[in-house]
């Protein structure tokens, strides 16, 4: 296997690759729902002001969706991991969910959920809850006519706004009163982005999480299921023991996804996650293995991601998008390290070598050759020749 020189805290040393894992094939449904919340690519050869223009790889950016669907796995399309509000914008968000629902006709028993906010509305102090309100209903209308399903994602302008928890409870409850489907909501938490802070009308997460139960056992027919996104297992445990019969907790936790998508005696999680899109091969053999019984098998797949899942996301959690884009070029996925937004500039060459060493150990690395060459090349681009 091919050796590499990496830097490490005390200087360079050299690294061999494994050779990659060969993990369990199998088609749904398994025992759990899996949505990848799947990133895009960036068109790199386009004229444009990078930091200020959104433009992308359509070509890629679906044949990415495709590589998932033929996992196994659904997609949660135009979320946070597609950098929506952090470089995506919504004109951007209805053309990337049009043409992955167009995709998608051609993958029978695929599945696929997308954002629908209020990121095309700014924030500000003119901006009322009739403002967010509206805001919602443009986008859920939008994505209903395309013919999807609806992930109700969390709102800046909502954060803004509101003044107390019966705001958010207002908002939540003319939203799902006006869904033809159930939807997903998803709390998405500070770590992820600050603009969200207090969200719920309330700092501390478990009063938050009052709110949050209240809104969906007031329209439980109308909510498939709610994701947290914490990073705290023990809060995501306490909020799925207290969900209606038949809301789903999707786990947003990628510290922890292992353990909670396994469960307890009590329930588990099924998951919408952004470490789903680096990890979407370990992730449809884990699933295999599950629906075959095995636990061991699945935990054996999956421990060796967590490291690397934890890596990815570490603070300040928000870059953690950087990551994901990076896995894909060294899989080969995309010819290049470019991201919308120049978001390919928020991590260091340290965390890029260690998150190499972290994906080469998760067997991650299909083509250990084709990493090397590439992660010599970032490497050139910093000055270690």
């Amino acid at each position: 296997m091919p050796t590499i020189t990496l830097p490490t805290p005390t200087g360079l040393a050299a690294f061999t690759t494994s050779a990659p894992r060969i993990f369990p094939r199998a088609t749904p449904p398994f025992p759990r729902v899996a949505l990848a919340a799947a990133h895009v690519v960036a068109d790199p050869l386009a004229e444009q002001d990078p930091w200020l223009d959104t433009k992308v790889d359509w070509d890629t950016t679906i044949a990415f969706r495709k590589h998932l669907w033929s996992l196994g796995l659904g997609v949660a399309e135009a979320m946070d991991t597609a950098q929506r509000g952090m470089g995506l914008d919504w004109v951007g968000a209805q053309e990337l969910v049009r043409r992955s629902l167009d995709a998608m006709q051609d993958h029978p028993g695929a599945v696929m959920a997308s954002g629908a906010g209020t990121d095309h509305l700014a924030p500000g102090p003119d901006v009322t809850i009739d403002d967010v309100i509206r805001a919602y209903e443009e986008q859920c209308e939008t994505i209903e006519k395309l013919g999807g399903r609806i992930i109700l994602m969390a709102s800046r302008a909502l954060a803004k706004a509101a003044r107390s928890p019966a705001d958010y409870e207002r908002v939540y409850a003319r939203i799902l009163g006006g869904v033809q489907q159930p939807v997903i909501i998803h709390w998405l938490g500070e770590m992820f982005d600050p603009a969200l802070e207090g969200y719920w009308g309330n700092h501390d997460h478990y009063a938050a999480m009052e709110t949050a139960l209240a809104v969906i056992a007031g329209s439980a027919a109308k909510v498939d299921g709610v994701k947290i996104s914490l990073l705290d297992k023990e809060k995501e445990i306490a909020m799925r023991r207290r969900l209606p019969s038949g809301v789903r907790m999707y786990t947003g936790d990628d510290f922890n996804y292992a353990e909670l998508i396994a469960g307890d005696a009590q329930g588990h999680s099924d998951a919408l996650l952004g470490i789903f899109d680096p990890i979407a091969p370990a992730v449809g053999g884990a699933l295999a293995a599950l629906a075959g019984g095995d636990l061991q098998q699945f935990h054996g797949i999956l421990a060796p991601t967590v490291p690397l899942s934890r890596h990815i996301f570490q603070a300040p959690t928000r870059f953690y998008k950087t990551g994901v884009v990076f896995m894909a070029w060294l899989a080969g996925h995309q010819s290049h390290f470019t991201m919308v937004g120049g978001q390919q500039s928020t991590r260091s060459i340290q965390h890029f070598s260690e998150l190499f060493r972290l994906a080469d150990d998760a067997g991650l690395l299909p083509d250990p050759d084709l990493a090397c060459a590439r992660m010599r090349a970032l490497l050139a681009t910093h000055g270690v020749a």
